[in-house]
């Protein structure tokens, strides 16, 4: 949830739809550039460049044999906390549109974001941020979560709280509820803040539950 901000500015997304493919020791990084190549070939959307981590360019630039420009970036690595991983970036019209990961130096996990490809292919008109926020928190509820202190629950009350915060609403009655709970927390606030004058951010959260970034938005 650190990149709220980014979404909307039409190469973020809150969520995506994945084009993947995995291989456990069975196909090597050259077969997975050829094939995704070919794809995005198919579709008219050949790569304008392609991104390789410093330490992999010697031996990775070969396996596109010319077919597109190759740019060393030491941000081309991955992991998910334990296993770690290079990987290979595909460009179109700057924007990032794909990606092969060599997880363990052994295995292949390749992502392709559905919604970039459609929006160069068709012109799509990215979603405005706030309506991916309301399109996003509705598919929260209507997964079946509700809001709360935990895990999806969580994530579901930041949103709501952000899009009350952007001036949008969504038709549901967590959003109502949320609102109002935002409100009582921003009183409860004005009531004890000259109390507490010199109390840290983080003090204020623990304490009382009150994020005083926000605060003052919830009671406009």
């Amino acid at each position: 949830m650190g990149d709220l901000e980014e979404i909307g500015d039409g190469t973020h997304f809150l969520y995506f739809t994945m084009l993947g493919l995995f291989s456990f020791r069975e196909m090597t990084v050259g077969e997975a550039i050829d094939f995704w190549l070919g794809f995005l070939g198919s579709l008219g959307l050949t790569p304008d460049h392609a991104t390789i981590h410093p330490d992999k360019v010697d031996e990775w630039s070969p396996l596109y044999s010319g077919r597109v420009p190759i740019i060393s970036d030491p941000e081309c690595t991955w992991s998910d906390g334990n296993v770690t991983g290079y990987c290979t970036e595909f460009y179109r019209d700057g924007i990032e549109i794909g990606n092969i990961v060599n997880p363990l130096g052994t295995c292949i996990d390749v992502g392709f974001g559905l919604e970039r490809l459609d929006m160069l292919i068709n012109g799509t008109p990215p979603e405005s941020a706030l309506e991916t926020l309301v399109s996003t928190a509705m598919m929260i509820i209507r997964s079946g979560y509700v809001p709360g202190n935990k895990e999806q629950g969580y994530v579901l009350r930041k949103l709501l709280r952000r899009i009350q915060i952007m001036g949008g609403k969504v038709d549901h009655h967590f959003f109502a509820e949320e609102a109002d709970r935002q409100k009582r927390i921003a009183e409860k606030f004005e009531r004890l803040r000259h109390k507490h004058p010199d109390k840290s951010k983080e003090w204020w959260f623990d304490t009382h539950g009150i994020d005083i970034d926000v605060c003052g938005n919830a009671s406009s």
